[in-house]
């Protein structure tokens, strides 16, 4: 076996804000030149993992440690961030937070300027490490003002700088166009190719990491490792379901049509994976089963975009002659590229940016005399930045806020507060100071701090970015229910093909600050030529289609339409984990606990 650059012997780890460690008894090794992949939910600990590699833990987060952890056999506690910035390197979920320099290629310069390396030595590495991305022509831009996807690149770039050989990705996809996603894993495998970098992936989305290779999968939950096995056998075994991870469509869709997984080779990729005969003849007959189709039901017009153009400043438009409306009820996924105009489309119909050309209708009312408050009142907004939106010390404050600004009675605000609080399975930490929390779970206050006020029209802007697939169902199933029995109109604003596909009825597609296609989402995505332009990414759907010798769009929509088939059979069956508590016995715990996280 290669040497070991990584090893956890007994380790465990609490931070000082909390009352339970984070980790217990973590055992591992990682080898040199492998691609390992820790997944698992939000909270399980494999962020806090990641940082006792790179030194975050203990020397930038306090708290006590337990056992040991070496890089490269030296005991991390021992050293410094500095010294073990010269060993291990980390592209951060949250780019903005990483920058430093003022232009791109001041930001990939920045390890070698603290190693006073020479600009004649410097100016060519900068180049070749911004190539290597390909960023070599936008060295000269200011990072901020990059899209998702460049920034992420950039991000990679400046660890490259580092000329590391431990490279640490902390949700690499969180903020990626479906395209720029795949691209990105194909980037890591590159990086994990060339001089036997060994590679550690933090992600929940296990069908996109599986775009490539993967040596190791290390599945946590509740600060430890529960498997460490290889991407065939945790798809084989019933730990995905078991743990709240999403498996890959393809895997669901054979498991639906009754096939064994163990006859089948190279289950990790649908691409390189050999049927056995038995498993081709079951999808073939479930894909030409019957099935009812679900046919959405419209409401009347509660949004109206014409001709809608807009620019920021002159010199580029960035919604040019957008036209499209929203009906009581919808579901909808507004989907395209970084910077196609999805997230400021959002914002004009929420009176935060206002038309240069064209016009907005909210309820047969023009917005150009509606108030931002006004407009917040039929139409909320759940920004793609938790961070620009959390003002309040506590979880429970912060989803409280809006309702004792409307000077709410009080029982009124624990009623709704609670309800919001589970759906989005916060209820527990309800008193935790908001800095103590992931950016997944800051993800879901912000959630919560929106359905509280019960608007008409709900915009979620990268819902499922930091959310494991547990989070974000829990998440879904309460925004059906708004939907089904109350008639709210969803609009998600997303990266996420899954989500458009499993959540939604219709996508509306941009590209360019343009509207591509409009059509429902199972069409959108089995046409090759809107995935191509809009940046999109054939799912695995798509793909096992093509392996069967089928129809795309039939597959697609035959698996939708079976999905809501067996929801339908289920029941909307609600969690009652918190169901039935009096507002009193609310009350009562939230002075017993005192707000101690």
């Amino acid at each position: 076996m290669a040497d070991t650059v990584i090893r956890f012997k007994d380790f465990g780890f609490q931070y000082k804000v909390q009352q339970k460690p984070t980790l217990y008894d973590i055992n591992l090794e990682i080898h040199k030149g492998e691609k390992v992949l820790i997944l698992g939910g939000s909270g399980s600990g494999k962020s806090t993992l990641a940082n006792c590699i790179n030194g975050l833990i203990p020397f930038s987060y306090e708290g006590t440690i337990t056992g040991s952890v070496e890089v490269n056999g030296h005991e991390t506690k021992g050293s410094s961030i500095y010294k073990l910035s010269k060993e291990v390197g980390t592209v951060l979920q949250d780019s903005d937070a990483q920058f430093v320099g003022l232009s791109v290629a001041e930001d990939i310069a920045f390890a070698m300027e603290n190693e006073c390396i020479p600009r004649s030595q410097m100016v060519p590495i900068v180049e070749e490490h911004a190539a290597t991305v390909g960023m070599q022509d936008f060295l000269k831009a200011v990072p901020f003002d990059l899209s998702g996807g460049q920034k992420q690149k950039v991000g990679i770039a400046g660890v490259l700088g580092s000329n590391v050989d431990i490279l640490i990705f902390d949700e690499p996809l969180a903020a990626l166009d479906p395209r720029m996603g795949e691209m990105a894993i194909e980037l890591i495998d590159q990086l994990a190719q060339d001089k036997e970098r060994t590679i550690v992936i933090i992600e929940h989305r296990l069908e996109d990491v599986l775009h490539r290779r993967v040596d190791r999968v290390i599945l946590m939950s509740e600060g430890r490792i529960v498997a460490d096995t290889t991407p065939d056998e945790i798809l084989k075994g019933t730990l995905l379901q078991q743990y709240g991870i999403r498996e890959p469509l393809y895997i669901t869709a054979m498991k639906y049509a009754g096939c064994s997984l163990e006859g089948n080779d190279g289950l990790s990729s649908i691409d390189n994976m050999v049927f056995s005969n038995e498993s081709r003849e079951k999808l073939l007959r479930f894909f030409e089963s019957q099935v009812e189709s679900h046919e959405p039901h419209l409401g009347e017009e509660l949004v109206a975009v014409k001709d809608v153009s807009f620019s920021y400043d002159d010199s580029r438009k960035v919604l040019e002659d957008v036209s499209f409306t929203i009906h009581k009820g919808e579901r909808i996924a507004v989907v395209g590229r970084n910077g196609a105009g999805k997230s400021t489309a959002a914002k004009l119909i929420c009176g935060i940016c206002r038309p240069n050309k064209g016009s907005i209708t909210i309820d047969g009312k023009d917005a150009k005399g509606l108030s931002i408050k006004e407009i917040g009142e039929r139409v909320g907004y759940v920004m793609q930045n938790p961070n620009q939106m959390i003002v309040k010390d506590t979880i429970k404050n912060e989803v409280e806020y809006a309702l004792t600004l409307r000077n709410m009675p009080r029982d009124q605000i624990i009623a709704r507060a609670t309800d919001a609080l589970n759906a989005c399975s916060l209820f527990p930490m309800r008193n935790w100071p908001v800095d103590t929390v992931s950016y997944g779970q800051k993800k879901r206050i912000t959630v919560a701090s929106i359905l509280v006020l019960q608007p008409d029209v709900i915009i979620l802007d990268e819902p499922s970015a930091g959310q494991d697939y547990r989070s974000y169902t829990e998440i879904m199933k309460f925004l059906d229910v708004l939907n089904k029995e109350y008639g709210k109109t969803i609009v998600f604003i997303t990266h996420d093909m899954h989500l458009a596909l499993e959540n939604t009825d219709r996508a509306i597609v941009f590209t360019d600050g343009r509207l591509l296609k409009d059509d429902r989402t199972f069409a959108v995505l089995a046409d090759n030529d809107t995935i191509e332009k809009a940046n999109l990414k054939q799912t695995s759907l798509y793909r096992l289609a093509q392996r069967l010798g089928l129809e795309p769009e039939r597959v697609i929509r035959h698996f939708i339409d079976y999905e809501n088939y067996r929801s339908r059979e289920k029941g909307n069956a609600k969690d009652e984990e918190f169901e039935g508590k009096e507002l009193e016995d609310v009350e009562a715990e939230d002075s017993k606990e005192g707000g101690q996280a």
